[in-house]
This record gives structure tokens, C-alpha cells and sequence, in this order.
């Protein structure tokens, strides 16, 4: 399955039916009247946040969305029949967003089964049934239905994880990933291997928490270099943030200011964020250079270091254990509860 986080789409709510003119003609009834009945309301738009969804791919090829029209009112005050609302399911953690400059936050759905009532459908017309008075026996006024409202908005998906993995090209997040969720993400000794984000279930000493992985950062990314920092706001929902840094690398401690940088230009709170700082691959370096590098690393403004191997799990429960006790007894991330699950 493809990943797509944003689309734009077109929705339009269900005009009223319109009001009937009839009059009443039944053998043998002496008087007659009016009794033409009320038109139908037009159907509402609904958004629904629904579990097990990950991406908006399917918004790529149906991109307009039209609630049925209320039905025409009738004759022997017979009203027309509301239409159904029209239910767009999307996967939690959608925000529903203007087309304008701005990008006006309309709605956001951060809970499984969330609905939101965005578009209302025009209201029913009257009939000329309702029109009758004492001095008006007859009347062959008649209203027509409200038109449905429309609009064309975005959607902006911002997956919601517990933690978020964060780093340069190539330190090892994707590697990672696979230790410790059954994600299967692609994994090569190349940069920017990863192009979207992926999900994965941590379980670790009974509990468990959604882990993302973000594709790489580089300098200037917060002013579109490389990957750009399109895929960060699929952290900025994370409690925790694990930056994984590669001890192969030319200088760690100038990765970890570098990534700092970036999501402090990125702003949305991502700086403030508490940071768990794992200096990765410790496998293939002696015990020396490690020590030598956190304590670079510690100087640079991490608070704590934890040496690791994604690739053998060295010191992988350690760094777990420093994320669960950053983490509520109980995430509030449900969407994912009970299964390994990716957007890829």
C-alpha cells in the first residue's frame, strides 16, 4: 500500500427536497384543501477517525464527495424522506484543513470513532399544506429546498505514535525499528533509505507503545534540503523522542546540534520535547571510543546517552525502559492496540 499523508478533496452536502402543491380531490369528500407535504433534509458530510486506517492513498483517486438531495414532498401530506449523511472515513489523527493561504485548522480527529458533523444539508421545503389560514384556504405558495453547502478542504494526516524516532540519514532507525516491532522496513547502506514514515508495536515487559520511524534529516532540512521536513509533523504528536545517532559517524556530537537545530526551526513544540539520545552501532567500535563519544555527546547538551546496537539488541532494553517510564501506564494511542501495523 502506498503512503500518502495529505490530500485535497471536494465535499458537498444534500440540498432540501422541495415542498409539494397538491390539493386534496376524493370522491365523495365535499371539501377538499391542500395537502401538499414538506420536502426532505439534504444529507450532512461526516467525518469519521476510524481505526486500521494509515494513509489517505484512497483520496488520490476519488476526490469529490456529494450527500444525496432530501426527497420531494407529495401530495396527501406526504413528506419527502431525509437523505443519509454521507460518512468519510479517514484514519485517526486527520486534520481537516481550509483551502485558503492559511491552511485554517477546520477539524482534528485524534480519536477512534470521532465524528465530526462538517457540512450540514439543507433544510426541507415547505409544502402548501403549511400555508393554509382562516383566510387563505388555498394557497398554492410553495417553498423550495435549502442547496447543500460545499467547500474544498485538505486533509493532512499526522500519524499518532508514543515515540518517534528521529536522525540523520543512515544512523540506523529503520535497523532499529525491525529489532524490536515486526516492522518491516526497507533497510540499505545508503542515505534517505526510508522516503516515508513507518509504525511499528513495541511490546517490552508487558506493556506497549506505537513506534515511528521518521525519515532522515539533514541540514537545512527545515528550509526544504534533502527530504525536507515535510514528514516531522508525524511526530509532533509523540510524548518521547529517541534521536539515534551513528557512532561511525564524522562528529555525534555535531549530528545531535544538527538534528536539534532542525526541529527547533521546525517549531510545533518538537525542541521541547523529552529526548532520549542513543548512540548507535556501538557493535562495530571498542569500548573506549564509546565512552569517548558519550561523553562528547553529554557535553553537547544530551542528558543521557545510551550506547546500543540496533543490528544485535545491545543495550536496545535499556533505551526501552527509558521510554516507558517517559510514557503513561496506558497510551492513549488505540488505533494500533493488539497488532504490528505499517503504512507501507
Amino acid at each position: 500500500m502506498h503512503f500518502l499523508d495529505q490530500a485535497k478533496i471536494f465535499v458537498k452536502s444534500g440540498p432540501g427536497g422541495s415542498g409539494a402543491v397538491s390539493f386534496r380531490r376524493e370522491k365523495y369528500v365535499e371539501y377538499g384543501g391542500p395537502d401538499g407535504g414538506n420536502g426532505g433534509r439534504g444529507g450532512d458530510i461526516v467525518f469519521e477517525a476510524v481505526p486500521g486506517l494509515n494513509t489517505l492513498i484512497d483520496f488520490r483517486y476519488t476526490q469529490h464527495f456529494k450527500a444525496k438531495r432530501g426527497g420531494h414532498g407529495m401530495g396527501q401530506n406526504r413528506f419527502g424522506a431525509g437523505a443519509d449523511d454521507l460518512v468519510i472515513q479517514v484514519p485517526v489523527g486527520t486534520q481537516i484543513l481550509a483551502d485558503d493561504e492559511d491552511r485554517t485548522l477546520l477539524a482534528d480527529l485524534t480519536e477512534p470513532g470521532q465524528r465530526v458533523v462538517f457540512l450540514e444539508g439543507g433544510m426541507g421545503g415547505r409544502g402548501n399544506a403549511s400555508y393554509k389560514t382562516s383566510t387563505n384556504r388555498a394557497p398554492r405558495q410553495h417553498q423550495p429546498g435549502e442547496p447543500g453547502e460545499e467547500l474544498w478542504v485538505w486533509l493532512r494526516l499526522k500519524l499518532l505514535a508514543d515515540v518517534g524516532l528521529v536522525g540523520l540519514p543512515n544512523a540506523g532507525k529503520s535497523t532499529l525499528i525491525n529489532q524490536v516491532t515486526n516492522t518491516d522496513a526497507k533497510i540499505g547502506a545508503y542515505a534517505f533509505t526510508t522516503l516515508q514514515p513507518q509504525l511499528g508495536v513495541v511490546r517490552h515487559k508487558g506493556s506497549e507503545f506505537v513506534l515511528a520511524d521518521i525519515p532522515g534529516l539533514i541540514e537545512g532540512a527545515s528550509e526544504g534540503a534533502g527530504i525536507g521536513d515535510r514528514f516531522l509533523g508525524h511526530v509532533e504528536r509523540c510524548r518521547v523522542l529517541i534521536h539515534l545517532i551513528d557512532i561511525g559517524g564524522a562528529d555525534p556530537a555535531q549530528a545531535l546540534r544538527t538534528v536539534a537545530d532542525e526541529l527547533a526551526a521546525y517549531g510545533a513544540g518538537l525542541a521541547e520535547k523529552p529526548t532520549l539520545v542513543a548512540l548507535n552501532k556501538v557493535d562495530l567500535a571498542d569500548p573506549e571510543l564509546v565512552a569517548g563519544f558519550a561523553a562528547e555527546l553529554l557535553a553537547a547538551g544530551a542528558e543521557a546517552v545510551f550506547p546500543i546496537s540496533a543490528a544485535t539488541g545491545e543495550g536496545v532494553p535499556a533505551l526501552l525502559d527509558a521510554a516507558l517510564a517517559q510514557l503513561p501506564e496506558r497510551s492513549t494511542v488505540e488505533g494500533a492496540r493488539g497488532e504490528e501495523w505499517s503504512p507501507l
